[in-house]
């Protein structure tokens, strides 16, 4: 695993109070507008499908009066209990300077932990490689389902059943390859494009409740608990679709960074919780009066005068939501890597000035390919939404599993507390886990398979990585013994300075020992320099560099980065100079170890799992890209090493 400092300096706590969300600067609304844009895209798009899809699973096909009231109280209940009471009250709390996520929480945990965990790091991990499971299924089932409103246009709907699948993979294909040139110009245009989309929502249910005001009656829990009741082993069942109106929540925790506890909080509670309240009322009033409209009750409240600028706009909808779960994809992908949980990645930055806009190759080729995969495979938003549910149900208790550790040991509370506000959401995440877990055979198997994959590479590297940095510090010799053995048989003194980069800044790199051994000689100027991962989202300036000397010969340059950050070792290197070390970046030379790793029986894992780190790590990317170093400066010398 990547190096981590345990404890970030207090600066550096207190410069990343206010990180990301620089209320004071941009305007609280002006935030709270741009989260709309991208916290709450895929749960503004449930509407499209959620209803439809708890209907069509009720006895007799949902038109009746106790499956219509039950289903939007329990997605009303749903929408209260898990978003805005779990996430928007409680967990929103138990932040990462600033940060939230799956990795920030696991991050958090293991920082105010007495002892590193071994459960909280695999916790995190399954929820991370959940996370990943969400981001393929999310743009598939969201541009589907709004592209299928073809279906129901006026005057043309019939002949557009051939044209919905090639279509909504024409769009999701040019989504996908815009995303290498930055999102940074037109995500300005997210915020009030989804607010508008959220204004619409309301818009179409306030024009439909009156179709039957009797609809009132399901803000009541009761019906929702009796239609359960009445419907058996299948109101279980429904429970998994009645899930598909809260995906999304956990958004709200992972994207707050971005914009602050504050203006998150804002524009849930002002626009869009009343928006969807609204939407899901209008849309159960419609199929009280008119039963038939449940076959695809949202795309039936829309009046005809308006019903293409609104398929437009639902489109424009889902490609944002989309857009928003890829760029989710991307910012957890710098996270695995920051923290070692994924060997490094090519990484680009796609905006000079905003630090959340980057683009990740090769993530971006994998959901491509598994997005199109799904698409065809399952050819309607009704047979995806069967796969939907099981990968966000799962990293959602996987949050309220890591909030146990933060309520015991970040806000000190006795462990009965701790147990009661974690077990009280654990349970509902089990009930809509379990019912998700029916829909196994019909697709739900997908996320899980694709996250246990993603937990074997996580788990494989980490370990194999472990084993690795322990057998190079027994082979090694300690920085302080070479310097004693320097002092006795000085080599032949070469002009210049040369930096030797490792993870471990006490032990004497490999690249050094070899120039030694095979080249004999020593630079006047000799910095080990190290590269480390503090387990909070940034680093200050101020902070980021620490110089130790060792000797005349040797000082260690420590470079703290947070795992938010993208590692720039010329541009720190640069703020050397207010501490005294000075040196011409251009005038010096990188010394880097490359180790050719070979399984090995004896290894500390079985040998498909040593050919598996091996495949990793040489398809891991180039020390010399990923730290942004010149390549004109850098000398690297090789080892072979057993794993």
């Amino acid at each position: 695993m990547a190096d981590q400092a345990v404890d970030a300096p207090k600066a550096s706590e207190d410069a990343s109070q206010t990180n990301g969300h620089s209320a004071h600067k941009e305007g609280f609304w002006a935030l709270a507008l741009g989260s709309i844009g991208v916290v709450f895209g895929d749960i503004g798009t449930s509407p499209l499908y959620a209803m439809r899809e708890a209907l069509g699973h009720s006895r007799g096909g949902g038109g009746g009066e106790m499956a219509v009231l039950g289903v939007v109280s329990l997605i009303t209940w749903a929408l209260i209990l898990i978003v805005t009471i779990k996430y928007v009250v409680f967990l929103m709390r138990a932040d990462n300077k600033g940060e939230g996520g799956t990795l920030a929480l696991m991050a958090l945990a293991q920082r105010v932990m007495p002892r590193r965990s071994t459960a909280v790091f695999f916790m995190a991990v399954f929820g991370a490689a959940l996370f990943y499971g969400d981001g393929i299924i999310t743009p598939a089932v969201s541009v589907l389902s709004a592209v299928e409103g073809l279906k129901d246009a006026p005057g043309i709907g019939h002949r557009m059943d051939e044209v919905v699948l090639p279509l909504s993979a024409g769009i999701l294909i040019g989504l996908f390859l815009v995303q290498s040139r930055g999102t940074a110009q037109v995500a300005k245009f997210f915020g009030p494009i989804t607010a508008l989309w959220f204004l619409t929502l309301a818009g179409l249910g306030l024009y439909h409740i009156a179709d039957d005001l009797s609809v009132f009656r399901a803000l009541l829990p009761h019906y929702g608990v009796m239609f359960l009741i009445d419907n058996g082993f299948l109101g279980f069942v429904i429970l998994g679709s009645v899930f598909l109106a809260v995906t999304g929540a956990e958004a709200l925790y992972a994207d707050m960074g971005h914009f602050g506890k504050g203006p998150i909080r804002a524009a849930w509670l002002a626009l869009v919780l009343p928006s969807l309240l609204l939407n899901y009322l209008g849309q159960g009033a419609l199929v009280l009066s008119e039963p038939s409209a449940r076959a695809n009750p949202f795309f039936q409240m829309i009046p005809e005068v308006v019903y293409w600028p609104v398929l437009v706009l639902a489109t424009i909808a889902t490609v944002i939501a989309s857009q928003a779960v890829i760029t989710g994809a991307f910012s957890m992908t710098q996270q695995a890597v920051s923290l070692g949980l994924f060997p490094r990645i090519d990484i680009r930055r796609t905006s000079e000035t905003q630090a959340g806009q980057i683009f990740v190759p090769s993530v971006n080729n994998m959901l491509m390919v598994g997005v199109l995969i799904l698409l065809f495979v399952f050819r309607s938003s009704s047979n995806l939404a069967s796969a939907y549910g099981i990968a966000v149900t799962g990293a959602m208790f996987v949050d309220t599993l890591l909030f146990y550790f933060i309520v015991r040991h970040l806000w000190k509370r006795p462990v009965w507390q701790a147990l009661a506000a974690s077990s009280a959401f654990g349970v509902l995440d089990v009930v809509f886990i379990t019912s998700n877990l029916l829909k196994f055979f019909h697709g739900a198997w997908l996320p899980l398979v694709l996250g246990g994959c993603l937990v074997v590479i996580m788990w494989t590297w980490t370990r194999g990585a472990q084993i690795l940095s322990d057998k190079t510090r027994r082979d090694s010799v300690s920085l302080a013994e070479l310097a004693d053995i320097l002092k006795a048989r000085a080599p032949h003194r070469a002009p210049g300075t040369a930096i030797f980069l490792t993870s471990d800044p006490d032990t004497a790199p490999v690249a050094l020992m070899h120039n030694l051994k095979h080249n004999k000689v020593l630079h006047e100027k000799n910095i080990i320099l190290s590269v480390h991962t503090a387990e909070t989202p940034r680093v200050s300036d101020e902070n980021r560099v620490r110089i130790e000397p060792v000797n005349e010969d040797f000082k260690k340059v420590i470079i703290d980065y947070g795992f938010m950050e993208t590692p720039n070792v010329p541009k720190a290197l640069g703020l050397c100079r207010k501490q005294g070390l000075k040196f011409d970046i251009m005038a010096t030379s990188f010394f880097l170890g490359r180790r050719s790793v070979v399984p090995s029986a004896q290894s500390g894992m079985p040998l498909w799992q040593d050919k598996v780190f091996i495949f990793l790590m040489r398809n891991a990317a180039n020390p010399t890209d990923f730290y942004k170093i010149p390549p004109g400066r850098v000398v690297e010398m090789g080892t072979q090493v057993t794993v």
